[in-house]
């Protein structure tokens, strides 16, 4: 199992963990709002009778239905924030790469940019850390690129400049590109029944 799959792993189990907990919340907060509701119907129904029932229904009707929203919602926002912690996760798994699996991961970035030319910019770090073979790994790619001078204020991966064109393969930028996918994705893995 590598790093990524015990992140995941981890992060299901915690994510798991926390439902469990909101949903016992969530339960111990509707049981109170129908042993309260309850207990007013009873009292209604003394009081008024066939007045009083309908009254009771009403309230366990909108008790019922108000515990369920609220809970719905606690799971949403549990269920989001697992979503976002996924995310960041993802991002800081691909930054935090050794060396060799992290270039590796911008060769094959490369190659979906293969046949195109043009300048790539990395960030700092990156920068100071390439590897030698790094220019001819690009070529083995398809990717004919110079390194640029400047640097990139991003996280991870690269741009491309080709003239006035960019392509940009900055990590944060790929997965807020296909944020929609990668939650489904998460939803399925971490939130299946």
């Amino acid at each position: 199992m590598n790093g990524g799959d015990k992140i995941l792993n981890r992060i299901k189990s915690d994510c798991d963990e926390s439902i469990r907990l909101t949903e016992s919340q969530s339960q111990a907060v509707c049981d109170k709002i129908l042993n309260d509701a309850k207990a007013e119907a009873d009292r209604l129904t003394a009081e008024t009778g066939e007045k009083a029932k309908l009254k009771v229904e009403q309230i366990n009707a909108s008790s019922k239905s108000r515990a369920q929203l609220e809970i719905r919602n606690a799971l949403l926002k549990k269920r989001r924030q697992e979503i976002d912690f996924t995310v960041d996760a993802i991002k800081e798994y691909l930054v935090g790469l050794d060396d060799r699996e992290y270039f590796e991961v911008i060769y094959s970035l490369a190659k979906k940019l293969s046949g195109r030319q043009g300048e790539i910019l990395l960030n700092a770090r990156d920068k100071k850390r390439l590897p030698r073979d790094f220019g001819q790994r690009l070529k083995d790619a398809g990717l004919t690129a110079v390194i640029s001078d400047k640097t990139a204020d991003i996280c991870g991966g690269f741009i491309l400049k080709c003239g006035d064109i960019e392509e940009n393969m900055d990590f944060a930028a790929m997965i807020a590109a296909n944020r929609d996918r990668l939650e489904d994705l998460i939803n399925r893995e971490l939130f299946a029944e």
